[in-house]
């Protein structure tokens, strides 16, 4: 081959040449970026591994089907509350209740509600009126007083970029943007006025996701800064880590955890720089019939949940 090549001339090896293609393939379009998902949604990746919803004694939640798009649920609970308390040791008073709920979804339009018999009622609206813009509300009434509260959210995605303001009560306003500005990094930003408090809000957030990774942080004027990383070490397996930091009362705590979806069931748990750990583990005895166990070990407060649940339906 060096014989059929012109004095001077270099041979490109194919694998260089190769690279150089799919390098001018890969080249970012900035008119096409990816829509970024919500601003309160930034670091869900790391929540639904460090977050579980924990509980201590007793559940069994129903939900039967009516149609395809109503249902009902039933839900009781068994299991101690906790009440403040000055001293360090935690108090607790046994509770039981029973919630009755009514569920309505549509591709455009979902409606839950829920009665307890402590009182409080809940209730939830998201309505998509195009498709670009949609209209979150929720709100929840007790007999407490100053407890109730409610919030309305506007939602509008664009081609790369979403923006977000809300309403609640006790003149609460707040706006949040959040913008694409690579294939992967999205950057946002968020003010707040609470009218009741006189308190302002002021808040920057980056969030850097590829196929393996997900990077986030949060820093707001309140003193809050979050940091999480979540690495996809499989399909069925992910490793999460987080760091919370406030300058203003110098707390500060950090947290690793893992996420395993095996064939039957699903286990999540953390342990945290307070020597606090939590295990969370759902698991599908039959088609529509779940059972949970769910543990959180706190050995500074000498503070021990345990709690088993069944969900059907």
């Amino acid at each position: 081959m060096a014989g059929l090549l012109p004095s001077g001339t270099t041979a490109i090896p194919a694998e260089a040449s190769k690279t150089a293609h799919t390098k001018a393939e890969e080249k970012t379009d900035y008119m096409n970026l990816p829509c970024p998902i919500p601003f309160e949604e930034l670091q869900r990746e790391a929540l639904m591994s460090l977050k579980p919803e924990t509980f201590e004694g007793l559940r069994f939640d129903f939900t039967k089907g009516l149609n395809q798009k109503f249902s009902l649920s039933h839900s009781v609970f068994m299991g101690p509350t906790e009440i403040p308390s000055q001293s360090a040791e935690t108090i607790k008073i046994p509770t039981a209740h029973y919630e009755f709920g009514a569920n309505f979804i549509d591709p455009n339009l979902m409606l839950i509600g829920r009665v307890l018999t402590d009182g409080r009622v809940n209730a939830r609206v998201k309505w998509d009126l195009t498709d670009n813009l949609s209209v979150k509300a929720n709100a929840q009434l007790t007999n407490e007083p100053h407890m109730s509260h409610g919030m309305v959210n506007f939602d509008y995605k664009g081609k790369d970029y979403r923006s977000q303001f809300q309403m609640g009560n006790g003149a609460l306003f707040g706006a949040s943007y959040i913008q694409s500005v690579t294939p992967h990094l999205s950057l946002a930003g968020e003010v707040f006025w609470a009218g009741q408090h006189r308190k302002s809000g002021l808040g920057y957030a980056a969030r850097y996701e590829t196929d393996k990774m997900v990077a986030a942080g949060q820093v707001a004027s309140t003193g809050m800064v979050a940091l999480s990383y979540v690495q996809k070490v499989s399909e069925k397996v992910s490793l999460a880590s987080d760091f919370m930091y406030n300058y203003m009362t110098r707390d500060v705590t950090a947290s690793v955890g893992y996420d395993y979806i095996l064939r039957q069931c699903r286990l999540r748990g953390k342990i945290d720089s307070n020597g606090c750990t939590t295990a969370y583990l759902e698991e599908r005895l039959n088609m529509g019939l779940n059972f949970i166990l769910s543990a959180e070990i706190d050995h500074s407060k000498k503070d021990y949940k345990f709690g088993f649940g069944l969900t059907v339906g």
